[in-house]
């Protein structure tokens, strides 16, 4: 069982939850260690105390906050418990609010609540716990909280998860930036050179990849693939000489226009891509205009490929 990194109660109303928090994630990232390139040797980091350069235990280090120049006022863990006891211990619920209303992006990262149990006794009842997560299942709603995790306190979005709650820390609102610096087209998509057959084409290819969410089918393969060229590395003893850096693939860069129309197509597939084809012909053909009296055989003629020594150039 994964070990909690805290322990207190959810609070609504009058209503006193006693809950563990527990990661809900498990980062699967590559770590590197930095090394000379002269004698591969691992560069280390140390501690060192910055006015007689000797290194420091973290027996020895403690919590300054600086409130003036060089001046600092230190604070323990137990400081820090004592500056709030209730709300180092909970997580205090503010207000209920609809699940949809949360804009995604102040979303930050997930932890289990569980049941817990309290004063140190056999475990506790958890009537409340389930009422609460089958009141949020069947109103819709989540609930708004703050709570205090290590040394920071945040606002976070406690819903269900199955059998379960969750608590969703949150970014505070002044967190986010606004895109309102940003050169960002205009809602308006009319004005941005799209046309109605773009626009079609565009949602039939949505459409054509539109599937159900299942999040195991998506896997990291950048990492994957490292850890081949790793694997690759060490099979053939090349562990310790420093690549090559590689140019950039020119063709990766921008340059010039998209032919969005026929990109559209190429995506679209085979039975897309016709009927997206047959569109375009008739478009084509309706925004052509009528030929001069007279121009009919020179267009034509034009459009006849020129043979060379007897054979088509098709042929040559």
């Amino acid at each position: 069982m994964p070990r909690s990194i805290w322990k207190g109660s959810i609070s609504f109303g009058l209503v006193q939850i006693p809950v563990a928090l527990y990661p809900a994630e498990e980062p699967d990232e590559l770590h590197f260690t930095q090394l000379d390139r002269r004698t591969m040797a691992p560069i280390r980091y140390e501690r060192v105390n910055r006015e007689t350069g000797e290194p420091v235990s973290w027996d020895d280090i403690v919590r300054g906050y600086p409130y003036e120049k060089d001046e600092y006022v230190v604070l323990s863990d137990e400081d820090l418990r004592r500056a709030n006891v209730e709300a180092t211990q909970t997580v205090d619920i503010l207000d209920f609010v609809d699940a949809s209303e949360i804009d995604p992006m102040y979303y930050d990262k997930p932890y289990f609540l569980a049941p817990a149990s309290q004063n140190g006794k056999k475990r506790s009842p958890v009537t409340a716990y389930v009422l609460l997560r089958e009141a949020l299942r069947k109103t819709g709603k989540v609930g708004i909280a703050k709570v205090v995790i290590r040394t920071r306190e945040h606002i976070a979005a406690v819903r269900p998860h199955g059998r379960g709650l969750v608590l969703n820390l949150l970014r505070f609102a002044h967190e986010l930036r606004s895109d309102e610096e940003l050169d960002l087209p205009e809602m308006d998509a009319k004005g941005k050179g799209l046309g109605k057959r773009e626009l079609e084409m565009a949602e039939r290819l949505v459409a054509e990849m539109a599937t159900a969410w299942e999040p195991e089918k998506y896997k990291d393969e950048y990492r994957d693939d490292v850890m081949k060229l790793i694997e690759k590395k060490v099979k053939s003893g090349r562990t310790t000489a420093p690549a090559e850096p590689v140019e950039e693939e020119r063709e990766r860069r921008a340059t010039g226009t998209v032919d969005l129309i026929a990109l559209l197509k190429k995506s679209l597939g085979q039975k897309g891509a016709k009927a997206a084809n047959d569109e375009a012909k008739n478009g084509a053909k309706n925004d052509r205009p009528a030929p001069e009296e007279g121009g009919k055989s020179r267009a034509r003629k034009a459009e006849t490929p020129k043979r060379k020594g007897g054979s088509s150039r098709r042929a040559a």
